[in-house]
């Protein structure tokens, strides 16, 4: 897979592991904080629903219901093929919109803390995919240029990320 990259970084969910999480559940206590906060979300995926509570001050509270469900599915994740398929031959890393401590507690669960050198997630850095700054941190804590690196996903947020990076892009 390395194929003349200098490194691999990956998204987790959906990636290497299948968080296990309900996010119907996780979006009605959200959008109950959002609704005392004065905002509706009907119509709002999981993370421009960040963007909302930024806006109404409740960005903390939001986001750690987010991350107590993540955390939770991660004890319970499902490993996935490419997690089999983690290079050894070049630095690794892993960046999600996830929570940190849920990649991190995921990648344990499932034997690959080892193998990921480096871990993002959208409480990591000050910006989240598509925003190419996360992937781009990913590779500078890992050594390398972003056009060194292939990044493996599952979403067209993944895809959109490496193409803002400069980075080369591969569907799980």
């Amino acid at each position: 897979m390395t194929g003349g990259y200098e490194a691999v970084v990956y998204d987790l969910d959906g990636t290497l592991v299948r968080l296990n999480v309900d996010w119907a559940a996780v979006k009605t206590e959200v959008s109950r904080v959002l609704r005392e906060a004065g905002r509706e979300t009907t119509d709002a995926d999981m993370w421009s629903v960040l963007a909302t509570a930024d806006d109404a001050g409740v960005r903390t509270a939001v986001n750690d219901i987010i991350t107590e469900h993540e955390l939770a599915g991660a004890d319970t994740a499902a490993r996935l093929p490419a997690a089999d398929d983690i290079p050894r031959d070049v630095p690794v890393g892993v960046c999600s919109l996830n929570a940190e401590a849920a990649c991190r507690r995921a990648l344990a669960a499932h034997e690959l803390a080892d193998a990921v050198a480096v871990v993002a997630g959208r409480d990591t850095t000050p910006a989240m995919k598509p925003d190419p700054r996360a992937l781009e941190w990913v590779t500078t804590e890992l050594g390398v240029a972003p056009a060194d690196t292939l990044f493996v996903g599952d979403s067209a947020s993944d895809e959109t990320t490496a193409e803002r990076a400069g980075a080369d892009f591969q569907w799980v």
